[in-house]
């Protein structure tokens, strides 16, 4: 591992993206075969980010991907209320208990490692990656990227239909984008593992009774104009980390 990512940091993450993107496909019906809710996944999930973070932690990568307090003011950041609103997206409708507890316990810790495993592979070593050379390109990219890769929901056994797949890739784009301003600008990826951890999570206790298609419309479009424009306005109000997006560095 420690070859590969010496050798071409871009090529680390994308091997890392392969291989989260596979285990996630093979674990999906593996969770039906022993009929507990995100169990494999769970399993999955924490194996790797025990691995990425074992891996950052012993090669003194942690302050490199933003995984540091970042030194911008909550105030800069409009103490960060927009991403309350938005990791509460899942809750608009109700709540409710989907699950057994076993399942349920298994979705929440899979919930909680994919924020992280999700962050760093995409906003820490993709980005990373690719802001060496253009820092445009790699929030396009990184963010494009993220939300395409849930593509594999239409495929990998999770039961998403073509029109719900279509909303969740348009709101990950933009969450994608959204996060790498945050990491960006605040020289933290902490910020975006928490909120994107709190969405996944509040997505197991969402109450779908009663929720129509036009209901549902009307929130994703919320949901879109909250993201887009909270994301809009930390680019135009927060300068950019030159050391966290141009140089990085070493855990000391």
């Amino acid at each position: 591992m420690k070859k590969i990512y010496e050798k071409s940091e871009l090529a680390f993450a994308l091997v890392w993206i392969v291989i989260y993107c596979f285990l996630q496909s093979l674990a999906n019906p593996l969770n039906k075969t022993l009929g507990i809710e995100s169990s494999v996944s769970a399993v999955f999930c924490i194996i790797q980010t025990v691995i990425l973070f074992c891996f950052m932690k012993k090669n003194r990568l942690l302050k490199r991907y933003g995984l540091n307090k970042t030194s911008v003011p909550s105030r800069r950041f409009l103490y960060y209320i927009p991403l309350i609103v938005l990791a509460a997206r899942n809750l608009w409708n109700g709540i409710a208990v989907n699950f057994s507890l076993p399942g349920t316990i298994c979705s929440i810790i899979c919930m909680l490692c994919v924020g992280f495993i999700e962050e760093v592979i995409f906003r820490g070593f993709l980005f990373r990656a690719l802001a060496k050379d253009n820092a445009k390109t790699a929030i396009f990219v990184s963010s494009i990227t993220f939300g395409l890769g849930h593509l594999l929901n239409l495929v990998n056994g999770s039961g998403m239909e073509l029109a719900e797949n279509l909303f969740q890739i348009a709101g990950a784009i933009l969450i994608g984008f959204l996060f790498v301003i945050l990491s960006d600008r605040g020289g933290s990826l902490l910020p975006c593992i928490i909120a994107h951890s709190a969405i996944n999570v509040s997505s197991i206790f969402a109450d779908e009774t009663g929720l129509t298609i036009e209901k549902g419309i009307v929130f994703n479009l919320i949901f879109f104009a909250i993201t887009a424009l909270y994301t809009l306005t930390l680019t135009k109000t927060l300068p950019q980390n030159p050391y966290f997006c141009r140089i990085g560095g070493t855990d000391r």
